[in-house]
């Protein structure tokens, strides 16, 4: 059982919802419960698409400083993968995911929602990087998802100067993807992967792996990778299904079972 994070199922959509009153601080509870459950809802076959959702106040105003404040090199080295592995805990799901973000989205928050692939936020939104004001810089994979989002002198931008960003500004550099009025954002989110639910799942996954591991590499490389994966969602009954429905029947009225 977990605590502060649990997964809701409703018609396909698995929402993990951060729930630790005020501002959902992450903690390493939550950063462990982060990554349990986004490891259930990446396992569960009634799961088709996640959102990460943390209220309608916040997703989270970032990691625990009281818990970091008497932490030492020795103390932080040993955890600090750990940090890393939980703050991206939705880069594991093999499914299409979105962050859900009403009010703010800082530190460790932002972290959270850069491992989804997409964001989707409230038109009272505040997103950034203050960890540089503690003294220190984003650890949870902000360098490295930041730089890949936006570019290397915006995000030097945003980490070094720790300011927030609001939404309109988020959207315009490609922090995010959308911007809807802050009431709207989950129900929006709900609308936005509901189309995803009754799709064919494996080639979600191969496109997800192939988009995802080509960044990490070069062109080439990233091409193996895409042709590898390609020639294995033949072995799907999706891909029989879909090509079957496309020859008799024309395109987008197959009817997939995620296997």
């Amino acid at each position: 059982m977990t605590e502060f994070v649990r997964l809701e199922v409703d018609n396909g959509v698995g929402t993990i919802r951060l729930d630790r009153p005020p501002m959902n601080a992450l903690n390493r509870q939550v950063q462990g419960e982060l990554l349990q459950v986004a490891q259930e809802a990446a396992t569960r076959a009634d799961v088709r698409a996640v959102i990460v959702y943390g209220g309608e106040k916040t997703l989270a105003a970032g990691a625990d400083v009281k818990e970091m404040a008497t932490m030492s090199y020795s103390d932080m080295a040993p955890q600090a993968r750990a940090l890393s592995a939980g703050l991206g805990a939705l880069s594991i799901i093999p499914k299409p995911t979105v962050a859900a973000v009403t009010g703010y989205a800082l530190g460790g928050g932002l972290e959270v929602a850069l491992g989804a692939d997409r964001r989707i936020v409230g038109d009272n939104a505040k997103l950034g990087f203050p960890e540089i004001l503690l003294g220190i810089f984003p650890g949870g994979g902000g360098t490295q998802r930041l730089a890949r989002l936006i570019g290397p002198s915006r995000a030097k931008d945003l980490i070094y100067t720790g300011r927030f960003v609001d939404a309109q500004e988020a959207l315009a550099i490609g922090l995010v993807d959308e911007v809807v009025p802050a009431d709207e954002v989950y129900s929006r989110s709900v609308e936005y992967v509901s189309q995803f639910t009754s799709g064919p799942a494996l080639a979600y996954a191969a496109a997800k792996k192939a988009i995802d591991g080509g960044l990490d590499t070069d062109l080439r490389t990233g091409l193996d990778i895409e042709s590898e994966l390609f020639a294995g969602v033949f072995a799907s009954d999706d891909a029989a299904i879909g090509m079957k429905s496309f020859v008799e029947n024309g395109p987008g009225k197959a009817s997939f079972t995620g296997r």
